[in-house]
């Protein structure tokens, strides 16, 4: 397909195994069966929260620790980017852009799809029951009402333990 007319999909991660595992289900869907040919432009966001966010308030001793986050999250930041394009190169595909944007990822996801006119959006989702959400925030629910794309929320599959299996 010519540039200017390749469909976009943009995933965004965090640094959670629910994310790792949407990145790779949008690969699987989006990207793989067509390697020869690739349909669709792959962006990548990483919202970075801000040091003051992650915080949530200012007392005292506050402002000598929000060096200490930066560093962790920038840290973090630096291995979402690394597990990302491990993960894309595992499957052959090139990554368009790979982004790291510091921000609320509501705002920054809501972004990202209006700057790469993306045709969809991938996120993971984290599980969480309705009481966790109203307290937590569901970002996934919030840009599958507000984004101007599909938006594909893939939940990981949960994993069976050995002690809860019955025989």
């Amino acid at each position: 397909m010519a540039t200017g007319s390749e469909r976009v999909v943009v995933v965004g991660v965090d640094d959670s195994s629910h994310s790792y595992h949407a990145l790779e289900t949008a690969l699987d869907l989006f990207f793989t069966p067509f390697k020869s040919n690739p349909r669709f432009k792959l962006v990548v966001i990483h919202a970075r929260l801000s040091a003051t966010s992650v915080l949530g308030f200012a007392g005292p001793g506050t402002v000598d620790i929000i060096p200490l986050v930066e560093q962790d999250l920038d840290k973090t930041a630096v291995l979402v980017k690394k597990k990302c394009t491990e993960v894309c190169s595992a499957k052959s595909v090139e990554i368009a852009s790979l982004e790291v944007i510091e921000g609320d990822p509501r705002n920054i996801m809501l972004e990202a799809v209006e700057r790469h006119h993306a045709s969809v959006l991938v996120l993971g989702s984290h599980g969480y029951g309705a009481v966790k959400r109203v307290f937590l925030g569901s970002v996934s629910d919030y840009l599958a009402h507000h984004a101007h794309c599909s938006v594909m929320i893939v939940k990981k599959p949960k994993t069976k333990h050995a002690s809860n299996d019955k025989h």
